[in-house]
């Protein structure tokens, strides 16, 4: 049986390829790749496991790296509206950025990207006990999740991209069933780059994969994000508690700082005293997309006013969680030494409902043996003049 939740997602980009070294790096003078995939050594872990960059570049130059280390994305280069290159994405020079702990900067979260309540749910008369890794919450696969794991990386036969693929065995962080996991970013000479998600197992188990890159398309180094107008196409939302569990409610974002249909600043309402924002500090919650039929709908656009960069976003799966970057508090230095300030990245993950284990009226997450989990996303580039 397969389960179609469709497997792709686009970013439409214009990357140019820094050094991986872990020194800074004048990217305005980076010569461009041939198209294809290139593999580059990255360091290594601490148990001295060799982690592997790829390098996607197509007839445009446009180009994208990403680590086998969590699948990490830690590169994405895009032009603006007088063609300047910047690298739209937060991340760090070397492995050692990555394995000192951050927030998810550009890695594949699971096995169950968000929070499930108390690390607990039950399933088949069973109940599971997860890592509480966010406060009383299970958070994005626990302790050690899909972003902190090194991944079996191959080229694509076709030379537009990456598979990673890993097995995450049974009892991990806490799951049932060994789940065979394969993600594959894939650049085409459109400037799109899709990143498929595919998983089995053995034993019913939960199940939601996504991407957690953190974007300011002004560059990455280039303050906050409170100025990018976004658009969101939900007409409902999932209020959270104090502990940014949902509710089970699917209320109406009309006539709340949630209203994001038309298109708003980010920072417009970001500070009112509205208990939801107060929760999380400004939005750091689920979106219920409007969705008509399966495959990919548009869920969200991004456009940074300043340099023109734009993003639109398109998805198969039901909810979106905007996170706009709240617990960013400068103690991190990222590429290029860039200190990564309150506000400076924003995410734009694409997924089923939190806690949806919990929620028997949410879209089921759980994935048994004989079905397969498909899921895609569509991240497009552009420029407005």
């Amino acid at each position: 049986m397969v389960r179609t939740r469709w497997p792709f997602v686009i970013l439409s980009l214009t990357v140019m390829w820094q050094g991986f070294t872990g020194a800074r790096v004048n990217e305005r003078e980076q010569p461009l790749e041939k198209p294809g995939v290139a593999r580059q050594p990255f360091g290594q872990t601490s148990d001295g496991t060799p982690v592997e960059m790829f390098v996607l570049t197509n007839r445009q130059g446009v180009q994208v790296r990403a680590i086998t280390y969590g699948g990490i994305i830690t590169s994405l280069r895009v032009p603006d509206r007088a063609g300047t290159m910047a690298d739209v994405v937060h991340g760090f020079d070397s492995i050692e950025g990555y394995l000192k702990g951050h927030p998810y900067f550009g890695s594949i979260v699971g096995r169950y990207g968000n929070r499930i309540a108390r690390g607990q749910f039950s399933l088949g008369g069973q109940t599971y006990t997860l890592a509480v890794n966010n406060g009383p919450n299970h958070l994005h696969g626990g302790l050690k999740g899909f972003d902190k794991a090194v991944w079996q990386g191959e080229p694509l036969p076709n030379g537009t991209g990456v598979a990673f693929s890993r097995t995450s065995p049974d009892g991990e962080e806490g799951y049932p069933g060994n789940l065979k996991a394969r993600v594959t970013y894939a650049l085409s000479d459109a400037n799109e780059l899709s990143i498929a998600y595919e998983a089995t197992t053995d034993k019913p188990t939960p199940v939601n994969l996504t991407q957690h890159t953190y974007f300011n398309l002004a560059g990455h180094d280039s303050g906050d994000i409170l100025g990018h107008e976004l658009t969101i196409h939900a007409d409902r939302y999932t209020p959270v508690d104090s502990t940014l569990i949902p509710t089970g409610e699917l209320a109406p974002v009309a006539g709340t700082p949630f209203d994001f249909r038309k298109g708003e600043r980010v920072g417009a309402r970001i500070n009112t005293a509205h208990e939801q924002l107060k929760h999380a500090g400004g939005y750091d919650h689920n979106f219920v997309l409007n969705r008509t039929g399966d495959g990919l709908r548009p869920a969200a656009r991004l456009v940074d006013p300043k340099s023109g960069r734009t993003l639109e976003v398109s998805t198969s799966e039901p909810g979106l969680q905007f996170y706009s970057g709240n617990f960013l508090d400068g103690r991190l230095t990222g590429k290029g030494g860039v200190v990564y300030a309150h506000r400076s990245g924003l995410c734009l993950e694409t997924q089923h409902y939190p806690d949806s284990p919990n929620k028997p009226g949410f879209p089921s997450t759980i994935l048994n043996p004989g079905e397969t989990y498909r899921t895609s996303t569509v991240f497009r580039f552009g420029v407005r003049p």
